[in-house]
């Protein structure tokens, strides 16, 4: 796990959260409320579909406008790798936030699993991310 996780928050504009996953070379990012508590993922392609492709200015439109806040999914701090590999898998992400008590306290990566389980098990985990 990697903690703390670098978060944005709904007010955030898309040029400041495109900037922040360039930085990290990431694709998505928690985004928190103010107490830190978990109210949705941005993705780069939330960026893109959501808001590029529809011709809304990045400047002007925030992270909250556009980012994933249905079904958000997580793991506690206490999750098993296997755990987080079957999460993975069954929500075809490549991050997960960790979540405790509301708060996030941390982001597992595909390639944190990756140094935890055997090949088969990573190449597993990544085949499953993959379909769709």
């Amino acid at each position: 796990m990697t903690s703390p996780a670098e978060c944005l928050s709904e007010t955030n504009t898309l040029v400041e959260a495109a900037g922040a996953l360039a930085r990290g070379d990431i694709g998505s990012m928690p985004v928190v409320g103010d107490g830190g508590e978990l109210i949705g993922i941005v993705t780069d392609r939330d960026i893109v579909v959501r808001a590029v492709a529809e011709g809304r200015s990045p400047n002007d439109t925030t992270v909250g406008e556009i980012m994933s806040a249905d079904r958000l999914t997580t793991v506690s701090p206490n999750a098993s790798a296997e755990e987080v590999m079957d999460c993975l898998s069954t929500s075809q992400v490549r991050r997960v936030p960790v979540v405790e008590d509301g708060r996030v306290v941390g982001i597992i990566s595909q390639a944190d699993v990756a140094r935890e389980l055997s090949s088969k098990q990573t190449g597993d985990v990544v085949e499953a991310i993959s379909r769709g």
